[in-house]
């Protein structure tokens, strides 16, 4: 006595032979452990960041250097002048943690990215006169230039 009906299980066995198989890699792969790694590993290729775009013009009296930092906070930048360059560095810093439904920790997780550029200028710069603002994910370091003293050329007559 067999059975012709469409929705028969012993039918559908033959129909899906890794039927089970994939079944259970789908139910392995959402699991939490597993699930919760592949997450990270696709938040990490999804930084809103891996490095970030600097500029540098130049007028008369001034160099002035910006940087696209989309999505950053002003508390995560900072500025270092050392001798003739200024460094612009972008820190994030992430805490995550899971419980359950009675509040017990399950997973904690800390990450910690950093990120910056150097421009180098070819003169000292005076820090004292740097000039930075930041608005709406551009930062603008305006660096005034250093004036030399001209010198007057004699001629042999």
């Amino acid at each position: 006595m067999s059975s012709n009906l469409p929705n028969d299980p012993r039918k559908r066995k033959l129909e899906e032979p890794f039927g089970d198989l994939m079944r259970s890699m789908n139910e392995f792969f959402h699991a939490k452990p597993v699930k919760g790694l592949l997450q990270s590993i696709d938040e990490f290729f999804q930084l809103p960041f891996t490095s970030f775009p600097v500029g540098v013009k130049e007028s008369e009296a001034e160099h002035i250097i910006t940087a696209e930092l989309p999505g950053v906070k002003k508390e995560q930048i900072d500025l270092q002048v050392v001798d003739d360059s200024i460094t612009i560095s972008v820190k994030h810093h992430e805490m995550l943690t899971e419980e359950d439904e009675n509040r017990q920790l399950i997973r904690s997780q800390q990450s910690m990215r950093k990120m910056s550029r150097t421009v180098y200028l070819g003169q000292p710069i005076n820090d004292k006169k740097v000039k930075a603002s930041y608005r709406d994910g551009l930062l603008e370091v305006r660096i005034p230039k250093r004036r030399g003293k001209k010198i007057n050329i004699e001629t042999n007559g």
